[in-house]
């Protein structure tokens, strides 16, 4: 491939910034990144006070991707961003109160057996009736915010150029009759390029025809601040997922003192006119402090599962964090289908972060068409959900907990609207 292209990446977060990174490595000469924010981006999923560092996968190819990067966390270049703690998984029997997945269990059995075959340490824990679960002691949190805004510095220091604000907001492709995408269209202008690489997070469905083949799906996340020695007393907590509800928790995020909880479970859907699903274009200072009052219902009983005596004081802040979902969990890292120089790098799905220092590499390795059949073939751009969305489909890999997905009413959306009015002007916190 001409490495004197024009490669024009669409979004400033964790795929797109470690895209433009591995390009330049690789001597790709002309690469810039639009956004219409400067990273970290105050809304997109790559920013935060922390992410998971796991490899506790039931999918063995995902496990040793994720053990790379784990690695790899650990090194100078990451090192700053991340902190290795111990991360103890569990499954509970449901209740008519707390909802659970049925395939939690499975889930949990599979990604045991491939720690085993990988030879990887985990320990059974399973002494309170009704949960059984394993503890593993190579996992860890990174500070997405701190990570996000190190490897823009790397991408700076390489010669990969950002434009942001209206001009880096992009709303439309210009193209040529057979599909040719010759430039962007920002809000503020336009910019020309060779190879147009899409890495926009739950917006992409937004901005190119996606076939049904992704779903924006709202996840529910609170800060509840502690005070200096709550942070001491709680510093040497384990990470704690519920597979079964979704429930997660982190230590304590000591610079802000916060103590942060969130679900990964099947979310919120935001219908728009054009999709079936997406996040708001406005351009943010902070993420909105709003979730669903159902949302904030399972944040606060995980939350006296295991801090009753925090749960009373109530969250300081609260934001939905927007996952874009594929059918399978499966990232998307291919050409579009009717766009020949169009690539996709899209489909997080809630779990993609923990990859940011290999990331790149496989999305460059897709975009030149390096890697083995079978990873491509497993990253392919999905076609056979072109005619109709099915959303019984989405079912992701197992490792979701809680209700089913629901969409936002009319109600909440009102009061979701004027919560992201506020935080278009109020910087962020966190």
């Amino acid at each position: 491939m001409d490495k004197d292209q024009r490669i024009v990446i669409i979004g400033a977060g964790a795929f797109g910034l470690g895209t433009a990174l591995r390009l330049k490595e690789e001597g790709y000469k002309l690469v810039t990144i639009l956004d219409r924010s400067v990273p970290p981006v105050p809304d997109g999923s790559s920013n935060d006070i922390s992410r998971v560092i796991r490899f506790d996968y039931g999918d063995p190819i995902y496990a040793e991707i994720a053990k790379e990067a784990f690695d790899l966390w650990k090194t100078p270049d990451y090192q700053e961003a991340f902190h290795q703690t111990p991360c103890l998984w569990v499954c509970q029997d449901g209740t008519p109160e707390q909802p659970v997945q049925p395939r939690a269990q499975e889930y949990s059995r599979k990604t045991k057996r491939v720690l085993t075959e990988m030879g990887q340490e985990w320990v059974p824990v399973g002494t309170t009736p009704g949960f059984d679960g394993f503890y593993n002691k190579s996992a860890g949190w990174a500070d997405a915010g701190l990570a996000c805004a190190l490897l823009m510095s790397r991408c700076d220091s390489a010669g990969v150029s950002f434009i942001t604000g209206p001009n880096g907001q992009v709303e439309e492709f210009e193209k040529q009759l057979d599909g040719t995408i010759t430039s962007v269209r920002t809000k503020n202008g336009r910019v020309e390029g060779d190879q147009f690489i899409v890495a926009t997070g739950a917006w992409t469905s937004s901005l190119i025809p996606a076939w049904n083949s992704m779903l924006a799906a709202g996840q529910v996340v609170g800060y509840l601040r502690l005070t200096p020695d709550e942070v001491t007393q709680l510093r040497d907590l384990p990470i704690y997922f519920n597979f079964s509800t979704g429930f997660f928790t982190f230590p304590p995020h000591e610079p802000t003192r916060y103590l942060k909880v969130a679900c990964h479970g099947f979310g919120y859907t935001r219908a728009d006119p054009s999709v079936t699903s997406a996040p708001p274009s406005l351009a943010l200072a902070s993420r909105a402090n709003y979730i669903p009052t159902d949302g904030l219902k399972r944040l606060t009983s995980g939350l006296m599962d295991l801090f009753p005596q925090l749960a009373p004081r109530g969250f300081e802040k609260v934001g939905i964090c927007w996952y874009n979902d594929t059918p399978t969990g499966d990232f998307i890292f291919d050409f579009h289908p009717e766009h020949k120089n169009l690539f996709i790098a899209t489909g997080g799905s809630g779990h993609a972060f923990k990859f940011l220092p290999v990331i790149g590499k496989h999305i460059v390795g897709s975009f030149q068409r390096k890697l083995s059949r079978g990873l491509l073939d497993k990253w392919k751009f999905p076609t056979q959900f072109r005619e109709r969305f099915q959303g019984e489909v989405f079912t992701g890999d197992g490792s979701r907990g809680g209700p089913e997905r629901r969409e936002l009413t009319a109600q909440e959306l009102d009061t979701f609207d004027t919560a992201l009015k506020a935080a278009s002007s109020r910087p962020s916190k966190i």
